[in-house]
């Protein structure tokens, strides 16, 4: 879940001046929530889910990260623990949902500065692989890729093939494929795929 679409070359844009990307702290918790708000569109569930990611019982802790300019919060981004039903046995990966980025910040290379961070912390942590639903365009070139093509099956029929992505890390062995399953978190938020349109 990707709150714009940038340029897909991230040479396109320069990074914002004094950009910081950190770990989230407590302190954060309000501007993160205006972040993932504004970016969103002013959609209520994606705070929600943020929220509630934060404090689940998980099998891996959520690595949450801020971009943060002259003291302000201007991007967040989430890890957060799903699974892998493999057929050797069950996985501990991550999901990277939300990344948001304030409107007036964005095209300034701040989400791909954020997913970079992200993943180099998963890497560090052992973690063998990374999924999320967005653009192709966008994480194409941002260390992911179409996750059905290299032998992963999505966890709903309601995400576009080219959207389900994953990011293969260090710790990724060949036969770690199978079906990636969401937290229960993202099926009560409704947060899973594209629901088509009210009649």
């Amino acid at each position: 879940m990707t709150s714009h679409d940038a340029p897909a070359d991230p040479r396109i844009a320069p990074v914002a001046p004094g950009l910081v990307i950190r770990r989230e702290t407590a302190d954060d918790h309000r501007q993160v929530r205006e972040v993932q708000a504004r970016a969103f569109g002013g959609d209520e569930r994606i705070p929600g889910l943020v929220g509630a990611l934060r404090v689940a019982d998980a099998a891996l802790a959520p690595l949450s990260f801020v971009a943060v300019v002259d003291g302000r919060v201007v991007g967040h981004v989430l890890l957060s623990a799903a699974r892998l039903d493999a057929p050797r046995r069950i996985v501990d990966v991550l999901t990277l949902s939300p990344l948001g980025v304030v409107p007036e910040f964005q095209g300034q290379g701040i989400g791909t500065r954020l997913v970079a961070h992200a993943l180099e912390a998963a890497d560090r942590a052992g973690v063998p692989l990374v999924f999320l639903e967005g653009s192709p365009g966008y994480y194409g070139t941002r260390g992911f890729e179409g996750a059905g093509a290299v032998g992963f099956r999505s966890p709903s029929l309601r995400i576009p093939e080219a959207a389900f992505q994953v990011a293969r890390l260090s710790a990724h062995e060949p036969w770690m494929t199978g079906t990636f399953v969401y937290s229960d978190i993202f099926w009560a938020f409704d947060c899973v795929g594209l629901r088509s349109p009210e009649e």
